[in-house]
């Protein structure tokens, strides 16, 4: 894994010239040739002799011309770092006004690129500073930068929309394409994770990007198709492009014996896979409801379901003011509340989450099949305090027992595969409210895999559902999941609402099987 790092990082480290290295060699020789002087004339006494004080004119003039050629050479410099500060502006003029307008998961993953070679392209100019203040590299220590980590989990967030939602690198990135070493580096991310048929894809997409500008060679990408073909099990199309990468280097033995290898296994083997065509192997009810394959029968029947104004039963607080219910689902029963939440209330609740959001956790810890962010929020806010009060008044359940608010951010790609919320604890969690705080343009559905049930995020609006049956058993129906955001920023808010304090709210059954 180390080395994986190392390799992925490398590649990143593309953006800074050999001319900067030049200049800053030259700079230092300078600096040594007149340090050396000085050595040179304070290692022996002056005074005693006038022929020696005589050629301190000579001296002097040598000095004041090598720190002229310094200052040449550091003014050279900072034209380097103006022309590039003018190259990495440019590449800014693109970016959306408001932040959260960044719905595409490609011009996201661009972003993290792009902000880590900036980083490194900076912090190379100032950490060669000879200033005693170098105040940019105390700003460094502090900013949030991308690290390869990220980068990594980014391109994996990419192919795991591709993977779910059959996409290939041209529909993925049809509103923001990538240049050569971008899509290089997602192929290489996907072949490190023997993701073979996405890394063959992602490498192809590069190899028709390349460039005499490009930082990745045809030399490396025609050698990792021939490699991920192998490996996927394409011997045909393998032996093409060894071939190709054979005929830019006909003295390469090491390409001619795994070419001559290639032919021998495609004469031993008869069948060989489509590296062209995608095929999830893996595609199961939850895969297919988040790409909207939702069955006819469920339409029908969901067409069948009603809606209405509720009071929560005849809450005084909604006897004036009744929310609009609508019945999602009638077993488990999935219910949808719209308008219950202003705009004003969500950005409140946004704004204090962001600078306190972290990777969300399951049961077991932090796992990849949830890719978010969030965080917990108590009533110490007013905005909570509110947005509890409106729940406990809709649901007509009790909040005491009841988790804080758990408000999250979903990433590239970010899902929650299919899971339960019960906890299997004694006062286990009796119900979820569902709150959607954004509209998400592709993806991001709820989806409930075992009855066939796809819920949109609509802002504004929650769902709830009941975990536990009236006997206090787990509903195996409401395993339900997020889908992969494909396009758009999804923000939800969790209240997980636990069984003490319900006991006359929602009355225990005493029958076996509900």
């Amino acid at each position: 894994m180390d080395a994986y790092k190392q390799s992925a990082s490398s590649l990143l480290d593309t953006y800074t010239s050999f001319c900067f290295e030049v200049l800053i060699m030259a700079v230092k020789e300078l600096t040594i040739l007149v340090v050396c002087s000085l050595i040179v004339c304070t290692g022996s006494e002056i005074f005693t002799s006038t022929d020696k004080i005589s050629h301190l004119f000579g001296e002097e003039k040598f000095l004041l011309d090598a720190f002229s050629l310094y200052i040449d050479a550091e003014e050279e410099i900072v034209k380097k770092m103006k022309r590039d500060l003018l190259l990495l502006q440019l590449g800014t003029y693109s970016d959306p006004v408001d932040p959260e307008q960044i719905k595409d998961p490609v011009a996201a993953f661009i972003l993290l690129i792009r902000l880590r070679s900036e980083w490194m392209s900076i912090e190379k100019y100032t950490s060669s500073s000879l200033s005693e203040y170098n105040v940019y590299q105390t700003v460094l220590e502090y900013a949030e930068i991308p690290q390869v980590e990220d980068l990594q989990g980014a391109a994996l967030g990419l192919i795991s929309l591709q993977e779910l939602y059959k996409l290939y690198p041209h529909n993925i990135t049809k509103e923001t394409s990538l240049n050569a070493a971008q899509a290089y580096f997602v192929g290489f991310v996907a072949y490190n994770e023997n993701k073979f048929q996405h890394a063959f894809l992602w490498f192809l997409y590069s190899l028709g990007r390349l460039t005499q500008y490009s930082t990745v060679t045809e030399n490396e990408l025609l050698r990792y198709l021939s490699d991920s073909a192998y490996h996927f099990g394409s011997l045909p199309v393998a032996i093409y492009f060894s071939q190709r990468l054979f005929n830019l280097d006909p003295t390469n033995e090491e390409v001619k014996v795994q070419l001559d290898l290639y032919r021998f296994l495609r004469y031993q083997k008869t069948s060989n896979k489509d590296i062209f065509t995608l095929i999830n192997e893996s595609s199961n009810s939850y895969e297919a409801l988040c790409r909207g394959e939702v069955d006819e029968r469920t339409s029908k029947r969901q067409m069948a379901l009603s809606c209405r104004y509720s009071t929560g039963g005849g809450n005084p607080r909604l006897m004036y003011a009744p929310v609009k219910e609508e019945v999602e689902w009638d077993e488990p029963r999935i219910i949808r509340y719209h308008d219950i939440i202003s705009d004003r209330d969500i950005e409140s609740l946004k704004n204090i989450s962001r600078p306190l959001l972290s990777r969300s956790e399951t049961i077991g810890g932090v796992t990849n099949i949830r890719t978010s962010q969030s965080v917990f929020l108590d009533e110490g806010y007013p905005v909570v305090a509110r947005v509890n009060q409106r729940i406990a008044d809709i649901t007509g359940l009790s909040m005491k027992s009841a988790e804080h608010l758990h408000v999250q951010n979903y990433g590239i790609g970010g899902k929650y595969e299919p899971h339960y919320d019960e906890l299997d604890t004694e006062n286990d969690r009796i119900a979820t409210f569902l709150i959607y705080m954004s509209d998400v343009e592709i993806g991001g559905s709820t989806v409930f895999p075992k009855v066939g049930v796809a819920l949109k995020p609509k802002k504004g609006s929650a769902v709830l559902w009941y975990n536990l049956h009236k006997n206090g058993n787990v509903d195996l129906n409401t395993e339900h999941a997020g889908c992969p955001v494909l396009r758009g920023n999804k923000w939800v808010a969790n209240k997980w609402i636990h069984e003490y304090g319900q006991e006359f709210r929602r009355p225990c059954s005493l029958s076996y099987w509900k």
